[in-house]
């Protein structure tokens, strides 16, 4: 039962044959590009950067338009640079170049990340700063979409509205800039048959002085997944247009198309027992979902970007966003070893649609000036949305079919008895949002500087209810909340390039869930819970610049948490308290002209302080246990050799510790380390070629779940052809 595994046949001589194909198309765009004049070349290689990029400008730190190092808390940016060199091919794979988060696609719970100690809703996940509200609506998008990934640590709801107790991430796409045509081409073929064509192109349209610049992005990937019968396919669009519309106005109109779908894999059954976190190796590979399991969706945005620049201290900016999203699950989600190990039960018999849209307006103004005669930036704004989600679920309870672990035949989904079309919708959600926030950053002498923030929300919940009647699901619930959050930091210059700081900030979020899902039962007699965090830390720059480094240290409670009461476990009570401690260390470094490393651990301890869970009707104490999916440790170490002038040669070396699966702390699963490199050849001074291996051990790892955890991808070769020109 615990025999060694190996890979698929034909996996291999799919990948090779795959990567043969690509070099026949490489080699004539190569010699097509030895003949291209001359001309200045930024981008094309896959050279990461060996500092960290804490003097770029963030959105997501502050909305002061203050770097990473001015910024009075942790804010860590994946640059563009970065996403090449890592070979990050959606969007939360670009998160493991940040020091502490963990993250995987869940079928059912899209991107779920951990970092600081919390997980899931508990994270917010924003896309050009504009947060969804779903957990499902961060499922990984192509990163060829990205310029960049900023991370902001801890609570932060003063910022982007309630959530983000353990952090926020923003997704930052490409938008048109004022720069000559550039074109980006990109192609990949890897091993399970994936495949990537992408291309981009930016640049001034109508003369170089006609004030119009555009950019069209567009990338299609074969998705060939390294489990048995999950395949699929993305195919992503954005285009942008800016124009500058006089000498103080200029207006960006942005959209972007993103469609997916592929079979899902929900997971691999654990053993019985099922504590002892042990495999039958032989199912490393096997899907139990249906024979057309079925994620699909499609997602569209539009945003309307108006900037009126009044004076040179003085800009307004106001932002219409649009935002519609479908997808449609059809799914056997659960499987489980009979007692004796020798058959799989497959049950969870699941299929939903999902309709969301979001509409709204932000308005945002931005002033220089002085502060009882010093220098002082305000940041000012309002933000109005609607945010409506219509589901369609339809289950049959029950097992499907008890299979051989090795050998089966599965059915098609609709071919299972009691199955039909899910056509009557369950609930109507809505989240109306009404904020106001201002920030402020005053540098009181020219070491100390103060950095503060408040947001104000008005955010009103109503649902109809389409479905059956009853105390638990009335035909009509509305709640409203009125949050209001906070950030005060203080900063001391120990140096032009060094610095201290100390900040504290606050969160509020849902009891349980998100609220654009929610039902009566979660939030009926409810209010939101409250978070707040301490945290101090460093930036700075060592050995005469050619390193830097960021330190931190904090401290996050989040309390109110909904929990059975102990003398009534039918009843929840908002009680329940969860806490996390934690040091995360970052550096980088150019050792030489030829050598670069870079660096990052996070440490933390996470635990929850007052919180009980049923057990056969039976309130039972889980205070002092670790939260599910939260390691203690993350480490990644990335080290490049330029050995010859067109020669790069990385190693990437990533480990996560040990992880609890469920709240009671009975079932551990193991540490992992992954081994990646890469060999990259500068073709010319437009074009890069690299061969990358990811987890070049083949270490068997849970990357996610409990009882059916998802086994994370084995040993993987890819070749790639980057040109810019």
């Amino acid at each position: 039962m615990t025999a060694k595994y190996s890979g698929p046949n034909g996996r291999h001589n799919a990948c090779w044959a795959a990567f043969a194909l690509v070099g026949l198309i490489a080699t004539p765009l190569v010699r097509a590009q030895t003949n291209l004049p001359a001309i200045t070349v930024t981008g094309a290689g896959f050279e990461p950067n060996a500092r960290l990029p804490l003097d770029a400008t963030t959105q997501t730190g502050s909305r002061l338009g203050l770097t990473a190092r001015d910024t009075a808390a942790t804010i860590n940016i994946v640059d563009r640079e970065t996403i090449e060199a890592s070979g990050a091919r959606d969007t939360l794979e670009t998160l493991q170049n940040a020091p502490g988060i963990i993250a995987d696609a869940t079928p059912g719970g899209g991107g779920n990340v951990s970092m600081r100690g919390f997980s899931s809703s508990q994270i917010t996940q924003l896309f050009n700063g504009l947060d969804v509200a779903y957990i499902i609506a961060a499922h990984p998008v192509d990163s060829w979409l990205l310029d960049r990934v900023e991370i902001l640590g801890g609570a932060s709801s003063f910022l982007f509205g309630q959530g983000a107790v353990g952090g926020a991430v923003n997704y930052i796409s490409k938008l048109a800039t004022r720069q000559p045509i550039q074109h980006d081409t990109l192609l990949r073929a890897a091993s399970f048959g994936t495949y990537q064509t992408a291309y981009d192109v930016n640049g001034a349209i109508g003369g170089a002085d006609s004030g119009h610049y555009a950019r069209v992005t567009v990338s299609h990937q074969g998705l060939g997944g390294y489990v048995d019968r999950t395949d699929g396919r993305s195919t992503v669009l954005a285009a942008s247009w800016l124009a500058d519309l006089g000498p103080k106005l200029s207006h960006t109109l942005a959209y972007e198309y993103q469609t997916k779908d592929h079979q899902p894999y929900w997971g691999t059954p654990l053993l019985n027992p099922t504590t002892n976190a042990q495999f039958n190796m032989d199912t490393r590979y096997k899907n139990y979902n249906t024979a057309d399991g079925a994620y699909e969706q499609t997602v569209q945005w539009l945003r309307s970007i108006l900037e009126y620049r009044m004076s040179d201290k003085t800009t307004f900016t106001n932002t219409l966003y649009l935002y519609d999203a479908e997808r449609d699950y059809r799914n056997v989600e659960t499987y489980r070893f009979n007692a004796a190990n020798t058959a799989v039960a497959r049950s969870g018999i699941y299929a939903t649609k999902h309709g969301q849209s979001i509409i709204g307006d932000r308005i945002e103004a931005l002033h220089k000036s002085e502060l009882f005669g010093k220098p002082s930036t305000w940041s000012f704004g309002a933000d109005f949305s609607r945010n409506q989600q219509t589901r369609y679920p339809t289950s049959v309870a029950g097992t499907v079919s008890t299979v051989d672990p090795i050998n089966f035949t599965l059915e098609n989904f609709f071919q299972i008895a009691g199955v039909t079309p899910a056509t009557n919708p369950e609930r109507d959600n809505r989240v109306w949002t009404q904020a106001l926030y201002a920030e402020n950053h005053t540098r009181l002498t020219p070491e100390w500087s103060l950095l503060s923030g408040l947001r104000a929300e008005h955010i009103k919940v109503d649902a109809v209810n389409h479905r059956t009647v009853n105390a638990d699901n009335p035909a009509y619930f509305q709640r409203h909340w009125n949050p209001v959050t906070g950030r005060l930091g203080a900063m001391y210059a120990l140096s032009p390039k060094a610095n201290a700081y100390v900040t504290y900030s606050t969160a509020a979020d849902p009891p349980s869930g998100i609220l654009s899902t929610t039902n009566f039962g979660s939030v009926k007699d409810w209010e939101l819970t409250t978070g707040r965090q301490i945290e101090i830390g460093s930036k700075f720059d060592f050995l005469d610049g050619k390193g830097n480094a960021t330190i931190a240290a904090y401290k996050i409670v989040r309390k109110n948490l909904a929990m059975p009461d102990p003398d009534n476990p039918a009843v929840n009570i908002p009680v329940g308290q969860q806490s996390s401690r934690g040091i995360e260390l970052q550096a980088g470094i150019r050792l030489s002209p030829q050598w670069s490393l870079r660096g990052d651990i996070a440490v933390v301890d996470a635990r929850y302080d007052v919180f009980m869970q049923t057990v056969g009707a039976v309130a039972v104490s889980r205070a002092g246990n670790t939260p599910a999916y939260v390691p203690d440790r993350v480490a990644n170490l990335h080290l490049g050799w330029n050995f010859a002038p067109t020669w790069t040669v990385a190693a990437e070396l990533r480990n996560v510790s040990e992880r609890w699966g469920n709240v009671e702390n009975t079932l551990r699963f193991s540490s992992y380390t992954l081994l990646g490199a890469s060999l990259s050849w500068k073709v010319d001074r437009n074009s890069t070629l690299v061969l990358r291996g990811r987890n070049l051990t083949d270490e068997f790892y849970v990357a996610s779940g409990s009882t059916q955890p998802r086994i994370g991808e084995p040993r993987a070769l890819e070749l790639s052809l980057r040109s810019t020109f």
